[in-house]
């Protein structure tokens, strides 16, 4: 449930993580290579900062005929 996501999360912060992207429901494995993908592309290529390369992943994601259903991209959140 909800409490098991947020509990998670904040394991991850207390750990030191800075920011955490994580997925609210099962996504399909494709969908979640191609986010990954465009996300560290915009941080490491291009040098946009987390949130930015998050958004700008998100929506190539949603613009992608094959991933535009809400079920594809909408599912993943950045915790910062």
């Amino acid at each position: 449930g909800a409490d098991g996501i947020w509990g998670l999360q904040r394991g991850f912060k207390k750990a030191g993580a800075n920011s955490i992207i994580m997925s609210l429901w099962k996504v399909d494995d494709e969908a979640c290579y191609r986010l990954f993908d465009k996300f560290y592309q915009y941080l490491l290529i291009e040098k946009k900062d987390v949130r930015q390369s998050f958004i700008s992943a998100q929506k190539d994601l949603r613009n992608d005929p094959k991933f535009e259903s809400v079920n594809h991209w909408a599912s993943f959140i950045l915790i910062d």
